[in-house]
C-alpha cells in the first residue's frame, strides 16, 4: 500500500528503517532510539527531511540499497540517503574525508540532506555524552572541523549547528550534567 500523506511517508519510513535495522542496537538501546532522536530534531525541517532521517543509515547499516530507497521512497529520498552513506574507505578517516569531500559539493534542495546529517551527528555527540563515551566524543571532536567545512550551510540549521560547535568546543568532554 503507497503513503497517502506526508505523515504516511514518515511512518512508512520509520516502519522500513526498524525493520531494516532489526536486532542492531545504538549503544545499548534498540536502534530505532537512534532514529526517532534523528527525526525528532529534523521535525521542524518537515516531513521529508524526516523521511530522510529515518532512512539514513539503512544503506550504510544494513542490507538495503538505494535502488530500494528509490522504490520505496522515491528518487529525492533515494539522493539523500546515497550522500548520507559513507563511502568506501580502508579506515574510518579515508571513509569520512571521502564523505566529507562528496558532501562539500550538495547545492539546492539536496542541502536538506546536510541538515539530516547535523541532526545525525548530533545526536550521537549527545549520546557520546549522555553514555560518557568519551573515545568517541574525541573522534567526533578531532572530525569536526571537516565535518562542519563540508557541511555547513549558513541558515539551514543554525541553532543545530550552535549546539554542535559547543558540545565539541571544551577542551576536555562535558559531563552529562553540563550539557
Amino acid at each position: 500500500m503507497m503513503p497517502t500523506s506526508v505523515y504516511d511517508d514518515v511512518q512508512a519510513a520509520r516502519r522500513y528503517a526498524v525493520e531494516m535495522h532489526d536486532g542492531q542496537l545504538y549503544g545499548g538501546q534498540p536502534y530505532v532510539y537512534h532514529l526517532d532522536a534523528v527525526a525528532s530534531a529534523l521535525a521542524p525541517f518537515g516531513p521529508t527531511a524526516q523521511v530522510i532521517g529515518y532512512l539514513h543509515d539503512v544503506v550504510e547499516d544494513t542490507g538495503a540499497t538505494v535502488q530500494a530507497v528509490r522504490e520505496r521512497f522515491g528518487s529525492f529520498n533515494a539522493d539523500a540517503v546515497a550522500l548520507l552513506t559513507d563511502e568506501p574507505g580502508a579506515t574510518r578517516k579515508e571513509r569520512k574525508a571521502r564523505t566529507y569531500a562528496k558532501l562539500s559539493t550538495v547545492t539546492g534542495p539536496l542541502e536538506l540532506a546536510l541538515v539530516a546529517k547535523v541532526a545525525d551527528r548530533l545526536s550521537n555527540v549527545r549520546e557520546c555524552l549522555l553514555e560518557g563515551n568519551v573515545p568517541m566524543w574525541d573522534i567526533y571532536r578531532s572530525e569536526h572541523v571537516a565535518f562542519r567545512t563540508a557541511a555547513f550551510r549558513p541558515g539551514r540549521c543554525d541553532d543545530m549547528w550552535v549546539e554542535l560547535d559547543a558540545l565539541l568546543a571544551p577542551t576536555s568532554p562535558p559531563t552529562s550534567s553540563d550539557a
